[in-house]
């Protein structure tokens, strides 16, 4: 039987199909080349955990994973111009520690997506934009196979010479910050420049803060899963200092799983960030 959430806010609450749920939301309709819809999404526990460490690599905690949430984190994902992810990932991705999602269209559970990105005018994939201060990463088989559109972010004190080898291997490099790292309202500056209208974070905590604290950041999708999680070592959304104004978001709808994951239920919340007054 297909999968049924209650919408709980805003009410009255009623049972909806969760396929289709973030579709309907339209975001490649949201954003403008002079101001993209940036959004971000994460799925995390109620001690505030969305990733463990695991020797060197941080890991989802597989106790809040479930396939109700990655079909709407698929959805998220098909409405994007472009992905940004980051280069940690793609190394793991390289080691075999973490699973290729860049792309759309290639499970049995999203392949009606491929085909909404047709029907809708969007390319038969996102672009993939890589950041990174390093600029020590692979690229990924897969985006090469899908032919995808691979851009890579990082700042003006990156290293030169990687800046230099990228550019000569045909990757467009935007310096997006003054410093080594990516700084969040000069890469949607540069992504606007490019053409992208809706911008997709698959990256973590830093550029989530970092999009916070320069405003740019237009939606947060949050699964909050019913369980605790604990663990010595733990990432939670945001990091650095603190973001103070800048964190202030509103709820604007909330949705109730409750099979899943593993019987525990759990909350699908959009926020909107609050700009300053």
């Amino acid at each position: 039987m297909a999968a049924r959430v209650l919408r709980l806010f805003p009410g009255p609450p009623e049972e909806v199909a969760l396929a289709g749920l973030y579709v309907a939301d339209a975001l490649h309709t949201l954003g403008s080349a002079s101001a993209p819809f940036v959004y971000a999404s994460f799925v995390g526990s109620l001690d505030g955990r969305i990733a463990l460490e695991d020797g060197e690599v941080s890991r989802l905690p597989v106790e809040i994973t479930s396939e109700n949430d990655f079909r709407l984190f698929l959805e998220l994902q098909a409405q994007a111009d472009c992905l940004v992810t980051h280069g940690g990932y793609l190394r793991d991705l390289a080691a075999g520690r973490l699973d290729d999602v860049l792309q759309i269209g290639t499970r049995a559970m999203d392949r009606d997506l491929a085909r909404w990105r047709q029907e809708n005018g969007l390319s038969a994939q996102p672009a993939v934009v890589i950041a990174s201060a390093s600029l020590d990463f692979p690229i990924p088989e897969s985006v090469i196979r899908e032919k995808q559109r691979v851009l890579i972010a990082t700042g003006r004190q990156a290293p030169l010479d990687r800046v230099d080898a990228l550019r000569a291997r045909g990757f467009p490099v935007i310096l997006a910050g003054d410093g080594a790292s990516v700084e969040g309202a000069p890469l949607v500056r540069e992504l606007g420049n490019l053409g992208f209208r809706s911008v997709y974070l698959l990256t973590g905590p830093r550029m989530l803060s970092t999009m916070l604290r320069d405003g740019m950041l237009s939606r947060l999708y949050l699964t909050i899963a019913h369980r605790v999680v604990g663990g010595g070592s733990f990432h939670t959304m945001a990091t650095g200092p603190r973001l103070e104004g800048a964190g202030r978001l509103r709820l604007s709808s909330l949705y109730y799983d409750a099979t899943a994951p593993d019987g525990a239920g759990q909350w699908f919340a959009r926020f909107e960030p609050l700009r300053p007054a």
